[in-house]
């Protein structure tokens, strides 16, 4: 164990922070400026490049290559080719290592902006109004990114540095796949603790607890016909909506009482079954000849990804054989996320001293927050063994309209993992 924090280092790093904040706000806009949606990361890639080097950190890519991984038990069927998408990696390395290694880890991919016309301002140009930048990406989770990073900085600034190494893990896919996680980590050393600033649930909190997720998408092959002959045809839209009914079912049954595990409890409706994507037909007095569907299905701790496939595929079999797709065609695909559920150790000496230093720099708590979604942080804990401290600023409608962070809350975040890697690592005189 490395010693408690000197007083006077602390002291130090917090007014460091303190110095950095505008830095730290400029950071921000210029990533939540690139329109990093899944297969156009580039701009977000480049950028953590130059933050990179600019903390004196040689940057480093790190492809995602689905051969290398396609046999390891986190892996899930990519959506899109990889090239050109490499992670960025970059590490420190102290004079002499003499505390805990540490990985710094963050997805720059954000999920598409949906109705730009919706937004009070455009979600790639971001707008501070009350405290809050505004713009897609900022919470989910370029703001945890740059707290992470200016936390480093910080460092420097107080004239000190890490006494063990550090990791930075720029990654892609966070939000379909999680496959650049997965190849990042296998390319780098097992370090003794990880710490993921993402967004929590709008309020103070580090995941307890999480669930895996499925996806699979459904494509319905109809009987074309014009409107006045329907009935000789089949219509691929309806017949994928028959599909679709069939798992309310399912999903009612998988959120009874006795199938939730206990990290849930008192969570409503844990597991979910969501219609994301639907994509179909060619003229409106036409019967429709082809319909695709994507879902995302919740998978509860004490059943696996696999087992939920192999329910879908059952459901999916089970609604082909319904009257109303008699003549129809249905081909299931899973591509994306196929990702097991995760408990994290909130016992751990890096989420007990995450926790404490969060306390005392914002005067809150960080409450325990079993997530109906995912992070990264599985794949350190379930193929690792590592411990994982998930947490990260006060975002709001990530996903949705208006998505935002808000400042004094990403300010907080950085100043507690500044104290958290000098306490963890333990610190030497910068270079």
């Amino acid at each position: 164990m490395t010693e408690m924090l000197d007083p006077g280092a602390r002291r130090a790093i917090l007014e460091a922070v303190d110095t950095l904040r505008d830095d730290a706000v400029h950071t921000l806009e210029r990533l939540v400026r690139c329109p990093s949606t899944l297969g156009n990361e580039h701009s977000a890639l480049s950028e953590m490049a130059r933050i990179y080097d600019g903390l004196g950190l040689a940057p480093r890519r790190v492809p995602t290559v689905p051969e290398e991984l396609a046999s390891h038990p986190g892996f899930s069927p990519p959506l899109i080719s990889y090239e050109g998408r490499d992670n960025i990696v970059a590490v420190h390395t102290p004079r002499e290592a003499r505390g805990r290694s540490l990985a710094l880890q963050g997805h720059v991919d954000v999920v598409p902006e949906g109705a730009a016309d919706m937004w009070e301002t455009p979600p790639y140009e971001p707008s501070i109004r009350d405290g809050r930048m505004y713009g897609r990406g900022a919470g989910d989770m370029k703001a945890g990114i740059v707290s992470y990073v200016t936390a480093f900085k910080a460092l420097r600034v107080a004239g000190l540095q890490p006494a063990a190494e550090v990791q930075m893990q720029s990654v892609i896919e966070e939000e379909c796949s999680g496959n650049g996680a997965l190849a990042a980590m296998l390319a780098l050393p097992r370090t003794d603790g990880v710490i993921i600033p993402e967004p929590g649930p709008g309020l103070p909190a580090m995941y307890s607890a999480e669930v895996g997720v499925v996806w699979a998408w459904v494509t319905v092959s109809g009987r074309p016909a014009h409107v006045r002959d329907m009935q000789a045809g089949v219509n691929a839209i309806e017949a994928a909506n028959a599909i679709a009914a069939r798992f309310k079912d399912y999903e009612r049954d998988m959120n009874r009482a006795e199938r939730i595990h206990a990290s849930f409890h008192g969570v409503n409706h844990p597991v979910n079954v969501n219609f994301g994507t639907i994509e179909g037909g060619e003229w409106n007095s036409s019967v429709a000849t082809r319909c695709r569907i994507g879902m995302r299905v919740g998978v509860m701790m004490g059943y696996t990804a696999a087992q939920t496939k192999a329910d879908i595929e059952r459901l999916v079999a089970e609604a082909a054989q319904d009257e109303r797709l008699r003549g129809a065609k249905v081909k299931l695909e899973f591509k994306g996320f196929m990702a097991d559920p995760c408990v994290f150790d909130m016992n751990a000496p890096i989420a007990r001293m995450a926790k404490r230093n969060f306390a005392e720099v914002a005067g809150a708590t960080l409450r325990d927050y079993p997530a109906t979604g995912l992070t990264d942080g599985r794949f350190f804990t379930l193929y690792q063994d590592t411990p994982v401290a998930c947490f990260g600023p006060d975002a709001q409608d990530i996903h949705g309209i208006d998505e935002s962070v808000g400042l004094d809350s990403m300010h907080d975040i950085t100043r507690t993992i500044a104290l958290t890697m000098a306490e963890w690592c333990g610190v030497e005189k910068a270079r």
